[in-house]
């Protein structure tokens, strides 16, 4: 069905705000995995090695990974209960309030172990947050979406993702151009606590906005479901487990190619602080203009074949991508980062949430992407620095385990997605037509 000026008004102001507060957020919550590598272990997790510090560090990263499915399954429950967009708002809320309060928390040497133990926990409030973010975000943007351009609404949520990254690398990158002792006793900090504004123009942004059409449809109709948890498990466990698996690629690689190499790069190949983070905003600068266009392909060709696509390269790519890192060059370092992130990340991000929206019935939407995004991004998220780190040690610094892990990711997610029907392009009657495989 054609849409008229009003529709597509809506839809793309409903766009907006999808992707400028799903950018707060991630910008949120990657600061902390870009200051864990470069603060935390030495001001809230002292240790005399060096290598024990930054575990711990990257520990505490990880930690919130295994309580964003908890958060997933509160805040979707109330997302497919009241609406997306009240939820959204929930969310945003409380990511902001913790990311501030990180800013402002004392270090070890002034609380002694309390300070660790806040920051854990504000860590977890972030991971709660973020649980139910993502999925909410997700549809405001698909179920907006003229039937056409399904596909590349989808993408532009992914967009917050990179855009958070990006936003939160400049802001530490510009604040290392301190001196070190004063980028370690407050410049650090600046990123944190200027989030509060970033939130309030967020909330202003999205309370602007209506409640989504299709739930808006299943609300009317009564096609709400009472418990979305268990109708999720009950009646989509298949689909449940499918999205677990084909977020496993999407997710341990990111995390290799954006949060580990700042430690990797800066404490084993011996490279430039400053250059480490440039090719990381530059890969991901690239990434963030790449995702949009493979979201408007996904609706020409499909889902499946650029995720596979992807997949496919991200295999072929694990060895040589760290035999240019150990070029020791900062143009290598450079142009491995561009093609692991930039580039062969994209399609596959671009489409898995689309991918994920069209397996699930609207009355539990919500709750099944956002279980299944999270339990993947659990599993191989946020423990992804944490292994290569482990492996890195375990190994005297061969990177030959760690990229053996990307590439295992990849084959777990390859599977994953065989089991899904192919998306072809959506029909005149905005119908996806799909064929079992």
């Amino acid at each position: 069905m054609a849409q008229n000026k009003g529709d597509k008004k809506i839809a793309t102001k409903a766009l907006i705000a999808s992707l400028i507060g799903s950018s707060i957020e991630w910008y949120d919550y990657f600061l902390y995995g870009t200051i864990a590598a470069l603060i935390f272990s030495k001001l809230y997790f002292p240790s005399g090695d060096p290598v024990v510090g930054l575990m711990l560090a990257y520990t505490s990263f990880a930690l919130p990974f295994f309580i964003r499915p908890l958060g997933g399954v509160i805040f979707s429950h109330i997302g497919d209960k009241i609406g997306r967009k009240k939820t959204l708002v929930m969310t945003l809320s409380l990511m902001g309030g913790a990311t501030v309060l990180i800013g402002l928390l004392p270090t070890y040497e002034a609380i002694g172990i309390w300070a660790p133990i806040l920051l854990i926990a504000l860590r977890l409030i972030q991971g709660l947050g973020i649980g139910g973010e993502w999925g909410g975000a997700l549809l405001l943007a698909t179920e907006y979406a003229p039937p056409k351009n399904r596909g590349f609404f989808g993408s532009i949520p992914q967009m917050g993702v990179t855009i958070g990254l990006l936003l939160g690398t400049l802001s530490i990158s510009f604040m290392t151009l301190l001196p070190n002792a004063q980028f370690e006793a407050w410049g650090w900090r600046v990123p944190f606590i200027l989030s509060a504004l970033l939130v309030f123009i967020g909330l202003w942004i999205r309370g602007g906005i209506d409640e989504t059409p299709a739930f808006k449809e299943a609300k009317e109709s009564g096609n709400i479901s009472k418990v979305p948890l268990i109708d999720t498990f009950k009646y989509h466990w298949k689909e449940v487990l499918i999205a677990v698996g084909a977020k496993v690629v999407e997710t341990a690689p990111f995390y290799i190619f954006g949060t580990f190499i700042i430690s990797y790069a800066t404490g084993t190949l011996g490279f430039e602080r400053s250059s480490t983070l440039n090719a990381v905003t530059i890969a991901t600068l690239v990434t963030t203009i790449m995702i949009p266009f493979m979201g408007k392909l996904s609706d020409k060709v499909g889902r499946k074949p650029l995720y596979i696509g992807g997949t496919v390269a991200m295999i072929l790519f694990a060895f040589p991508y760290f035999y240019l890192l150990s070029l020791d060059s900062v143009l290598w370092l450079t142009v491995a980062t561009i093609i692991g992130l930039g580039i062969i990340w994209a399609p596959i991000t671009a489409v898995l949430g689309t991918m994920f929206s069209e397996i699930f019935s609207t009355s539990v939407r919500y709750t099944g992407v956002t279980v299944g995004y999270q339990l993947g991004a659990a599993i191989a998220g946020g423990t992804a620095p944490l292994i290569a780190t482990a492996l890195l040690s375990a190994y005297n610094n061969s990177f030959v385990p760690v990229a053996l892990y990307i590439i295992a990711a990849a084959i777990i997610s390859l599977i994953a997605v065989s089991f899904t029907r192919e998306t072809r392009p959506i029909d005149t009657d905005g119908k996806p037509q799909s064929k079992a495989m």
